[in-house]
């Protein structure tokens, strides 16, 4: 058995807030100058200059690399032979985000009740998703969703008979009717299989997947691949304002299901797809 204080878990998801709102992993950092380079349209391509442009500054300054700094989505895998101590995990995680948003002079975005809309003033609480695995580490991810793209997510009940014909027409739709809302260009993340939350879970994962990684499943691969390419022929673009790059990847992942559903879940992310992993 591994003990871990709970400071330590606080202090990484502080500077992971930071880190994840201020710089961009480098596969996203890569396809978005790769798309700077093989865009076509000249608007488009302008658009992507001025992306990555405002990516080197806030990496230079140290500011955000968009206005809104999302709502702090934290992933913890805790080995099954770790012990805590020092106070409770759940605790740890939003007093790091806490510290992490008021240090790091974040933008607050949370609100203490979906109806009373009084703001938290310290981003938190977060949404934390637990999973017990083998081991004595921790690895934390911490993916600050903005909501620009997270109102433009989908959920679609579909029948086993809609098949793959059904899923690929349900996140076709899911992102053409997000047009120039996600702020393109878009990381697409699906989830399919399982529940109605399940599939919403696997989808909001997905966008943390490097983008350089495909699928080992082979035929999620090539869906991930004929997606991104028919996406990308929709016509929408860098900004809405058209162009050959609507996305820079789409990530799927799956679950077993039940024998009378196909639940798929579309979780869209901006240019901004933002992550930070650790491992303790």
């Amino acid at each position: 058995m591994r003990t871990i204080p709970v400071s330590q878990i606080t202090d990484a998801v502080k500077e992971m807030c930071i880190e994840a709102n201020l710089f961009l992993t480098k596969d996203m950092e890569e396809a978005l100058k790769q798309a700077q380079k093989s865009e076509e349209a000249p608007l488009g391509r302008s658009v992507l200059d001025q992306l990555c442009q405002n990516l080197q500054i806030a990496g230079e300054d140290s500011i955000p690399i968009c206005q809104d700094t999302g709502m702090a989505v934290v992933f913890l895998e805790v080995g099954q032979e770790v012990h805590f101590e020092g106070g409770v995990l759940e605790d740890a995680v939003n007093e790091g985000i806490r510290r992490g948003y008021t240090e790091g002079c974040l933008r607050k975005s949370v609100v203490s009740d979906p109806l009373i809309r009084e703001n938290t003033k310290d981003n938190t609480p977060g949404v934390i998703h637990y999973s017990i695995v083998p081991g004595d580490r921790v690895k934390i991810t911490v993916a600050p969703k903005g909501f620009g793209s997270e109102n433009m997510s989908r959920i679609f009940m579909l029948k086993p008979a809609d098949g793959e014909e059904g899923v690929k027409n349900a996140v076709l739709t899911a992102v053409k009717e997000a047009g120039p809302n996600a702020c393109p260009p878009m990381v697409v993340g699906v989830g399919i299989g399982g529940t109605f939350e399940k599939c919403a879970l696997l989808a909001k994962q997905a966008l943390t997947r490097p983008l350089d990684q495909r699928s080992e499943i082979p035929w999620v691969r090539a869906m991930e691949e004929e997606l991104l390419e028919r996406i990308n022929r929709s016509g929408i673009g860098p900004g809405g304002l058209g162009g050959t790059t609507t996305a820079l990847g789409v990530n799927i992942s799956t679950y077993p299901t039940h024998i009378a559903g196909l639940p798929v879940a579309v979780n869209i992310c901006c240019h901004v797809n933002r992550h930070a992993v650790r491992t303790i």
